[in-house]
């Protein structure tokens, strides 16, 4: 009885921790120049943030995400790519990290996730494909899905 009452307490505190690291990565996805969407994301480790990243062109390109046809340009990082290539180059390690991103992995970023050692990824909102948490699965990386505004915490 006091195990579960411990795991209890300590499941409630993961989603309290969860939640609000969520809503940092969506404060942080407003750094993003881009209009279509804005997307963030931050790699915490052991309860510190060891990265961050939103999404936008690569460094020392023009800060214009969409053509003149409202189009993304090909060459946009998302908000992943920009979190794992930034801590790539720190001293820090992805490995066994959770990754809080503010719409679910698309499957190019799914692969970078994997091959980063990233353990968990907690979301807000669904990309148009489900390929990328498919993939996750797959590799036995943990899913969380919180929708902010309702109260709604599922583990995938």
């Amino acid at each position: 009885m006091e195990r579960e009452k411990n795991r209890e307490v300590t499941d409630n505190k993961q989603e309290a921790f969860d939640k609000r690291y969520l809503e940092m990565a969506t404060i942080w996805a407003g750094n993003s120049y881009c209009k279509r969407r804005q997307v963030g994301a931050l790699i915490v480790k052991e309860k510190m943030i060891i990265s961050d990243g939103y999404n936008g062109t690569p460094s020392g390109f023009e800060n214009i995400c969409e053509d003149e046809n409202n189009v993304t340009k090909p060459y946009v990082l998302h908000a992943e790519a920009n979190a794992i290539t930034k801590v790539a180059k720190s001293n820090n390690s992805s490995e066994g990290a959770t990754l809080y991103v503010t719409t679910s992995p698309c499957l190019e970023c799914a692969k970078l996730i994997i091959q980063s050692g990233i353990k968990r990824v907690v979301y807000c909102n669904k990309y148009h494909s489900s390929d990328g948490p498919k993939l996750l699965k797959r590799a036995g990386i943990e899913l969380v899905y919180i929708d902010l505004q309702n109260n709604i915490y599922e583990q995938q």
